[in-house]
Order: structure tokens, then sequence, then C-alpha cells
């Protein structure tokens, strides 16, 4: 399991947060976003959990997962780099979407993944992607795709059809990314540390 994100830096992370939050409140958001996401993937049924970092590792860092740091270039040669770090079949989320579960996971993990599978796709509501799984981690297979744009998901997906690989589906989820998301995601998952931050946050329109 790949998990790609930035350190939970107030000005670095989560600036579509602000406003109506202040930068340090983003921080704390995604910092508990982070944490949630970490502890998914540390109850998840894999061998080898990676945090690919763009920034220091604090005291948010649970035990159990390795961290590498992210290369440079645009998120597509970053993602890409992410999957040049793996010799078997990989999946990656990123830290934007807290309500994740093992269960969610559970079909692109289990022991029957990639029987007549190539690649396990979980679609962004916004129109990007949440997770990403490859048995072959081909890094050209993200390379140019445009990011953080409403067609990355499809472009992203029709990539991998069409260098031929049998693509599985996983479910559409949220990604935190304006005020109005994290309201919708913390009632997603009332007993998140993400929705536990977002309550103590007084913010008009947001509670």
């Amino acid at each position: 399991m790949l998990v790609v994100a930035k350190a939970p830096v107030a000005g670095r992370v989560k600036t579509r947060l602000t406003p109506p939050f202040s930068a340090e409140e983003a921080a704390r958001l995604a910092e508990a976003s982070l944490v949630d996401t970490l502890h998914a993937v540390l109850a998840a049924p894999v061998r080898r959990r990676v945090l690919v970092l763009d920034g220091v590792p604090g005291a948010w860092l649970p035990a159990g997962i390795e961290v590498v740091p992210q290369s440079a270039g645009g998120l597509d040669e970053r993602l890409a780099a992410a999957f040049g770090l793996c010799d078997g079949p990989a999946v990656l989320v990123g830290m934007d979407t807290p309500q994740l579960t093992p269960e969610l996971l559970a079909p692109a993990l289990a022991p029957d993944a990639w029987d007549g599978c190539d690649a396990w796709f979980g679609p962004a509501v916004d129109g990007g992607f949440w997770a990403l799984g490859l048995a072959v981690p081909d890094p050209a297979l993200l390379r140019g795709v445009p990011m953080s744009v409403p067609a990355t998901g499809a472009v992203q997906r029709g990539r991998l059809t069409g260098a031929g690989l049998a693509v599985r589906d996983l479910p559409p989820l949220r990604d935190v990314d304006t005020a109005r998301d994290a309201a919708l995601v913390a009632a997603e998952a009332p007993d998140s540390r993400f929705a536990a931050a977002l309550a103590g946050l007084t913010v008009a329109g947001v509670r």
C-alpha cells in the first residue's frame, strides 16, 4: 500500500480550505485526514505500507509505516515514481479521503484481487481518483495524465484500458478539497479523527 501525502504544515496543505478556515486550521484538518488514512492502511492486509511524503514526518506518524521522500516534478511524475518503488501488485491512495476504511479497500486487497484483473480504480466525486491499484506497477501508465482537473479520472482510467488492462472499480469517494467537502465527509465518517477535528473548529456555515 502506498499513501502519497504532504506533511500537514500550515500554508502548504489544504489551501482551498482557506478561507473559511485559517492556514493553521486547514493544517489541523489535513493532519487528521492523513492520520485516519494511515490507520486504515495499518488495518489493511498488506505486507508493506509506505508513506510517500512531501515534507518531514512528525509526531502524527503511527508506528508501522515506512516513509520515503516524494520525487520532484508534477503530481503525475510523483505518483509514477511512487509506483516505481514497488516490485509487485500495489495500491495507491492519497490523504484526502479520511472516510477510507479497510472494507472499502478490501476488493483490491483480497487474495483473488488480481485474478483476471490488471488494475483497480477508485473514482472521486470531483472527477479525479482516490485509489489506483496496478498488478504490474508501470510508472508510464501515469506520466502525462493531467492532474487536478475535472477529467483527471477519466483520462487515467482511459490510459489503463487503452493499454489493454482489465480494470475493476472501487466505490466512488469524495475528496476533502473545500469546506463543504469537509462537512460532507465528516458526516460520512462521524467517528473519524477528521470529524472530531472539524467539530472542534467554529466556522460560519460549516457546522
